[in-house]
């Protein structure tokens, strides 16, 4: 029995989406309303453009509103290229660098190219449509936002902000230009409220205070009811925060990442999150994801080359996604890339220091040298990179009988287990 009266709502807490909304019901209720008359709903996702890509960690709210959109509501994709210029404190410990205008503008677009892989835009009904806050924020005199705007805002409750307060409590320094980035997003969201009829913002959980600054700006300034709409906080059964690849970002943009490399960050998903991240980052319908998960031992491997080639269809596309599916089967299950790939046999790998299965299979000379390679990220088991001079393998590196080891981009080999 559904839980709630709308698509939307019940998809997102079906497939593990949601954290928390400023009014579930009446959010719900509009929802549904929309739903029933035909009319969208609309909601909009934000980014700063701090760099040319999205990676990752940024796709979870990405697919909430990609799912918004297969819902018949209308996305709204808001790039910052002013509040890009200040720095949104939240997460961070000092004052983010400031970009100059080209490289805003490059990056602009590298977001826009992030963003139409999960989205259609276009001028249909509920088309997405990307806007950039610079585009009102770079005529606004200072006094009269300051008038109109900053009198809306407590700085009692500003202090009260994760975002500011977790700075406070660990004696960072905060600037004012930072303590100002939430009346920035507020003013942004009954922006969108009054150019497109936005009501509704979308993000991760780390957004709630921005959020929230927007909801309340809209009651004060223009007696009308915005939603918060957030998602969790997506973690491995270790509780280490999923997005990143022992310190290098899995890049949704293909010019930053091969599509080969962002098919085996999913492919080698732990066990325990198969399930999890088979809702998240594909749109297999939930029947399917519940046989796929319940899934044992070996067969779960399959269950794993289903949802990277699943998650990779949506970045990168269909073909893309056979290729790299293609790649993997070669260099795995074939042992062939390119040629026969050099291999070493053993009868268990378990508790075998990565340095020592370098040597053996002859891609370094010395361990001084696998250490160094390490250290330059030069050495790679499974396409993770190896971080830690000390690491061992495991069970879990063992991948259909066997481990691939890599040293730069183009040397690779196999440890079969036999």
């Amino acid at each position: 029995m559904s839980q709630f009266k709308s698509q939307f709502f019940n998809i997102m807490v079906e497939r593990g989406f949601y954290n928390q909304c400023t009014n579930e019901t009446g959010f719900d209720t509009y929802l549904y309303e929309c739903e029933k008359s035909g009319k969208p709903a609309v909601g909009y996702l934000g980014s700063d453009p701090t760099g040319d890509s999205l990676h990752v960690g940024h796709i979870v709210p990405l697919m909430m509103m990609r799912w918004f959109q297969k819902c018949g509501h209308k996305p709204l994709t808001l790039v910052g290229g002013a509040t890009a210029r200040i720095g949104d404190p939240s997460g961070k410990d000092k004052l983010r660098p400031f970009l100059d205008e080209e490289t805003l503008a490059h990056n602009i677009e590298g977001l826009k190219k992030s963003f139409s892989k999960f989205l259609k835009f276009g001028d249909g009904p509920n088309d997405a449509v990307m806007v950039d806050n610079w585009d009102w924020f770079k005529d606004i005199n200072y006094l009269s936002f300051l008038r109109d705007i900053g009198t809306c805002y407590s700085v009692n409750r500003m202090l009260t902000m994760d975002s500011v307060r977790t700075r406070l409590e660990r004696e960072q320094p905060m600037s004012f230009l930072e303590f100002n980035y939430m009346l920035l997003q507020g003013y942004d969201f009954t922006v969108l409220y009054r150019k497109y009829g936005c009501r509704a913002q979308i993000a991760g959980s780390d957004q709630w205070g921005n959020i929230t600054s927007g909801t309340e700006l809209g009651r004060r300034k223009y007696d009308v009811e915005l939603f918060g709409f957030t998602s969790p906080i997506i973690t491995d059964s270790n509780g280490k925060k999923m997005g990143k690849s022992e310190g290098n970002a899995v890049w949704i943009n293909e010019e930053k990442l091969p599509a080969y490399d962002y098919y085996q960050y999913f492919r080698n998903i732990g066990d325990a999150e198969v399930g999890k991240c088979l809702r998240i980052y594909t749109d297999l319908p939930i029947d399917e994801i519940r046989r796929l998960e319940a899934l044992k031992d070996k067969e779960i491997n399959e269950a794993k080359k289903i949802l990277a080639f699943e998650a990779t269809k949506i970045c990168r596309g269909e073909a893309e996604a056979k290729a790299a599916q293609e790649t993997a089967i070669k260099a795995f299950e074939q042992g062939i890339a390119g040629g026969e790939l050099p291999s070493i046999t053993i009868s268990n790998a378990e508790g075998l220091s990565v340095i020592e299965a370098f040597l053996q299979i002859g891609f370094v000379e010395s361990k001084g040298e696998a250490r160094r390679l390490i250290k330059q990220a030069g050495l790679k088991i499974n396409d993770q990179v190896v971080s830690d001079e000390n690491a061992k393998l495991s069970a879990a590196d063992v991948i259909d009988g066997q481990i691939k080891l890599s040293q730069g981009k183009k040397k690779h080999g196999l440890i079969k287990v036999a």
